[in-house]
């Protein structure tokens, strides 16, 4: 155990070892003192009072008389005592002894009172103290006691700041963040400050103070901050956002006050804040009074943001995926004077976050990693980092399931099942009737995005049970931030396509539809209430409201709200009929498809082909074609420069790999 490993200090351990000799003292005194003999009141009588034995009697405490003897009238104790019931019987039963004994008064041994202490009292109070001294170790050394620093102790030390500092060690860089090189090259601005700080200000520039990263879960905000702090040579002071509000009033804003003061000690130097959201909300929102702990907190936050000047060199990261409850006071310039928002990452970004994570793992030797990186990117539509880094472990679970020497393009399949889809349950049991319904509304939905000119190109379905739904299809959206009116409307017609074959073909309808019509309804909605795609409606836009958020007041009238009913209605309406009758035209390849999801179970896009023919539209479904027309074939080569001189320098002067990659497919596609 090294020093500082035990969180006590030798000042500890010093008031330590005085208690503990003091309490030792007084209990050896007690435990070794001379208790003399205990006697009976007849023996007191007859064999020390009636031969002239006592020189004094001693009544202590009111309890027992200890007998006092003449000098060596009893070798074994300097004296005897026996117990009472009460003094006054006491008093008249030894007057009755001296009377019969027939003792003159000048002969009768002398009678004092005394109270002391015989160590029960102090016995009594070891287990309260023990627990006293336990309670005050643990508000000094518990987790709201002590900061990691190792500060003071007791209730004050609540004040101290729970941040952690990291100077070296930190393994994260940015070769390990793909995705978001924008974002990258914004905070690679904040750490050439941090380093050269002479060349912005010789040009009269002043960095930003600091800069939120937003966005949705799992896009790689928090692992950017961790590669920003492994890339530069300063200390890293990382906190969360939850750990300023404590039950205690005021820890929150004296928290704040000891972690600037520790980033302004160890400037120049970055402060990541997670998770800024939990203390950085708006104020006034239903606060009593408006001195809510949490508001108190923010309220200290933007004062000490606002203590920094251009000269104190400490650059303040925030990240949270919820910017819009951010109070405004917090996102003016002059505290985080940049928003970067780090998004889903496109087929680009997904095939680089590929790369990154199938480094540790042991791939078949027949596969290529770059290959295999892009062809999972395209099959992987809206995946986000977090996602893709689960893909790739669930792929290695598989494997070693199954005891696969390797982790092959198999186990990526079934990963991405897994992740999309669910668990796959293969003991569940359907009826047969169950399972033919199930077949052919999943046959109805892929033979309607068959033929419908803007659905999705399929990529697999199967009617064996995953997680929640009995059934499930795989799609390949596209590549695309802008959707028309026509487009909206083939994927409503889509999703139905389950509901009407389940009409069309058993005259009935289930509860399997539940998903599908939920998906349509809110599609309609956004069309007429937000995307203003309602002629009656009009050129209007309404927020729709969260899930679970509950709406006070409308933004719009009664009458319009009305309205909006009956455009939706009708809109899904439309779809329905236009999905019937399509289902109805290709009823023999519905049943087709149906048919054979009962003899396989899962179809993929070459059973396709072969029951429906090739697809009268075009479609895209690898990297290259869903890349091509929009720039390089690899993100690495249209590597920001910033980022590509950063990697220059690191690697004193010389290109590193992704540079040299960069450069021969530069090489070729001019040469091409």
């Amino acid at each position: 155990m090294q020093k500082g490993d035990f969180p006590w200090d030798e000042k500890d351990f010093r008031y330590l070892a005085v208690a503990a000799a003091g309490a030792g003292s007084t209990l050896l005194y007690l435990y070794f003192r001379d208790n003399g003999r205990e006697i009976s009141w007849k023996d007191f009588v007859h064999r020390y009072l009636g031969r002239g034995m006592v020189d004094r009697l001693e009544v202590v405490n009111k309890q027992y008389v200890r007998v006092i003897l003449m000098p060596g009238a009893d070798a074994e104790g300097s004296y005897v005592w026996f117990n009472i019931g009460s003094v006054d019987t006491f008093e008249r039963n030894l007057e009755t002894a001296h009377l019969e004994l027939g003792m003159e008064t000048s002969r009768r041994p002398a009678v004092v009172y005394s109270s002391e202490s015989d160590g029960s009292f102090l016995m009594s109070m070891i287990p309260t103290l023990l627990l006293i001294g336990f309670l005050l170790f643990t508000l000094r050394r518990g987790p709201m006691g002590a900061g990691p620093r190792g500060g003071r102790g007791g209730p004050f030390g609540m004040s101290e700041s729970t941040a952690k500092m990291m100077k070296d060690n930190i393994e994260v860089k940015f070769k390990d963040v793909a995705g978001c090189e924008e974002a990258k090259l914004e905070i690679l601005e904040f750490v050439n400050f941090l380093k050269n700080p002479q060349q912005y200000q010789d040009l009269g520039a002043k960095i930003p103070k600091g800069a939120v990263l937003s966005g949705p879960p799992g896009t790689g905000k928090t692992l950017l901050a961790k590669a920003t702090a492994g890339e530069a040579d300063v200390p890293f002071i990382t906190v969360n956002g939850s750990e300023f509000l404590e039950m205690f009033v005021g820890v929150g804003p004296a928290r704040v006050r000891d972690m600037f003061a520790m980033a302004r000690k160890n400037a120049p130097c970055i402060l990541f804040i997670d998770e800024i959201d939990a203390v950085g909300r708006k104020r006034g929102g239903g606060n009593f009074g408006g001195q809510s702990e949490q508001e108190n907190t923010l309220n200290q936050l933007l004062v000490e943001m606002d203590g920094f000047n251009t000269a104190t060199n400490v650059v303040v990261l925030a990240g949270t995926n919820r910017p819009d409850v951010l109070d405004p006071a917090l996102m003016r310039p002059g505290r985080f004077d940049r928003q970067i928002y780090i998004g889903p990452p496109d087929i680009k970004g997904r095939a680089s976050i590929f790369r990154v994570h199938l480094r540790p793992i042991k791939l078949d030797p027949n596969v290529d990693k770059d290959t295999l990186a892009r062809k999972m990117a395209a099959a992987t539509p809206g995946f986000t980092g977090a996602d893709i880094a689960n893909v790739c472990n669930e792929a290695a679970l598989i494997a070693a399931r199954h005891l696969h020497p390797h982790v092959g393009h198999k186990d990526f399949e079934q990963a991405i099942d897994r992740v999309i889809g669910g668990l796959e349950k293969k003991t569940q049991v359907l009826q047969p009737m169950e399972k033919k319904t199930v077949a052919y509304h999943e046959a109805g939905h892929a033979v309607t995005g068959w033929f419908l000119q803007h659905a999705d190109p399929l990529l697999k379905v199967s009617i064996i049970p995953r997680g929640k739904g009995l059934g499930y299809a795989q799609y390949l959206p596209r590549e695309q931030y802008l959707y028309s009116r026509e487009q909206l409307f083939d994927r409503m017609c889509m999703m139905l396509g389950g509901r009407v074959a389940e009409s069309v073909f058993f005259g009935r309808v289930t509860t399997g539809a539940q998903d599908d019509l939920k998906k349509v309804t809110q599609s309609a909605y956004a069309q007429v209430v937000q995307f203003g795609m309602s002629e009656k409606v009009g050129q209007v836009s309404f927020e729709l409201p969260r899930q679970g958020e509950m709406v006070l007041e409308k933004p719009y009238s009664e009458a319009t709200a009305e309205l909006i009913d009956d455009e939706v209605r009708a809109l899904v309406e439309r779809a329905y009929a236009r999905t019937l009758q399509l289902v109805q035209e290709k009823k023999d390849l519905v049943e087709l498809v149906g048919k054979r999801l009962l003899e396989k179970e899962v179809l993929d896009k070459a059973d396709m082909l072969e029951l429906l023919g090739p697809r009268p539209f075009e479609e895209k479904s690898t990297y290259e074609e869903f890349v091509e027309g929009t720039g390089s074939l690899d993100e690495d080569t249209s590597l920001p420069d910033g980022l590509r001189d950063w990697n220059r320098e690191r690697s004193g002067g010389k290109p590193d790999d992704d540079d040299e990659a960069a450069a021969d497919a530069r090489d070729k596609q001019q040469a091409g």
